[in-house]
């Protein structure tokens, strides 16, 4: 047995399987009673024509102009999210608009990172794939930013 051992790698535990990869599905998390559940502030930042660059969010503070903040919860959805977008932004209103979600948060050295998480239209003729996407099954954490560019 112990000859068997030190084969596989001396005894040692193995090293963890890369992310994603053999990995159970996370559960789907609860609905929130939102009679009941304080809601979170987001920070929301639009830009027509694309998402912002992590250097528009270097320096606290200094973040883009164009914010607009959302109390809401973490079931929300992008469908959500483009409905109260839509209510602030002209151009996320033109028939035609699609909106991409991005999550801006802070990576391991303490910078800024933008990470597209999802698109949806203005006016779907029908259901998006991403409309139902809520904050939480996207992995969004309390005090990132949401970053949305409008096409």
């Amino acid at each position: 047995m112990a000859e068997a051992a030190r084969r596989q790698g001396g005894g040692r535990p193995l090293p963890p399987p890369p992310r994603g990869v053999n990995q159970p599905p996370r559960p789907k998390a609860e609905p929130v009673d939102r009679e009941k559940t304080c809601p979170l502030l987001l920070r929301v930042f639009t830009k027509s024509g694309g998402h912002h660059t992590n250097e528009d969010y270097a320096v606290r503070g200094k973040e883009p102009k164009d914010e607009v903040q959302i109390y809401t919860w973490k079931d929300a959805t992008l469908r959500e999210l483009t409905d109260l977008v839509k209510e602030v932004s002209v151009a996320a209103r033109r028939r035609n608009a699609r909106l991409s979600f991005a999550f801006v948060y802070p990576d391991k050295q303490g910078r800024f990172s933008v990470r597209e998480v999802g698109q949806t239209m203005s006016y779907p003729n029908r259901k998006q794939p991403d409309d139902s996407k809520t904050l939480s099954d996207l992995r969004f954490e309390i005090g990132d930013y949401l970053d949305v560019a409008i096409y």
